[in-house]
């Protein structure tokens, strides 16, 4: 086939073309046909296909997952009701608003019955949380370096859950006009702690509520 007869090609007329053309052309419709295809079919559906793996693997790490929990569920209902007793044992060593003052009675005698001299003991003003109380007292106690070792841990054996913070231990200073020799001065602050009774804690959520609801007005 020469430059002439791809001249004289009539492409309204492709029954009259050569056949090396013919073919050429077919290859060539065949070949966008299927890009075409692959386009706007294949595509597609591949993508589709690999969203349906990942989605497959997604739900066989839930499901080993859930058989894990399913294997192990009778351990885990062990657990939680020893988490539950444990608990229970934790809650019982908060006082509730009747005990908090034998308890201060408590701290303090433990204290003077180490020979200590007590220079401050303040309670400070009650911090509700969750489901219990903190009340804070400032502590400032007096006397030899055993006796303040033996007040915290007399104070730490008490039944009740009392934590000492912020400890800070200096010379006895003056006691009246002479200082007292060998001694020192512990200045600390305690904590106990009180659960909460129902209608408490739901007056702090009320509380809680309320504050929520007047910051979103004010945004």
């Amino acid at each position: 086939m020469t430059l002439d007869d791809l001249r004289n090609i009539d492409p309204n007329n492709i029954s009259a073309w050569p056949l090396p053309l013919k073919i050429g052309g077919t290859v060539v419709v065949g070949i966008l046909i299927l890009a075409a295809g692959f386009w706007f079919i294949v595509r597609g559906e591949l993508e589709n296909l690999d969203v349906a793996d990942k989605r497959e693997d997604k739900l066989k790490e839930t499901y080993k997952s859930k058989v894990a929990l399913a294997v192990n569920l009778p351990a885990y209902k062990q657990q939680m009701q020893e988490m539950k007793q444990t608990f229970g044992s934790l809650l019982r060593q908060l006082p509730d608003t009747t005990e908090v003052p034998d308890l201060l009675i408590d701290i303090t005698q433990a204290g003077l019955g180490q020979g200590l001299e007590f220079v401050l003991f303040k309670p400070q003003k009650e911090k509700p949380r969750e489901f219990y109380a903190e009340l804070p007292i400032s502590i400032k106690v007096r006397g030899s370096y055993h006796e303040l070792a033996n007040f915290v841990s007399d104070v730490a054996a008490l039944p009740r859950i009392v934590t000492f913070g912020n400890i800070s231990i200096t010379a006895g200073g003056k006691k009246g006009k002479n200082k007292s020799v060998g001694k020192l001065l512990m200045s600390a602050q305690a904590k106990t702690y009180r659960y909460l009774d129902d209608d408490e804690i739901a007056a702090i959520a009320k509380k809680k509520k309320k504050k929520k609801g007047k910051r979103r007005r004010r945004r």
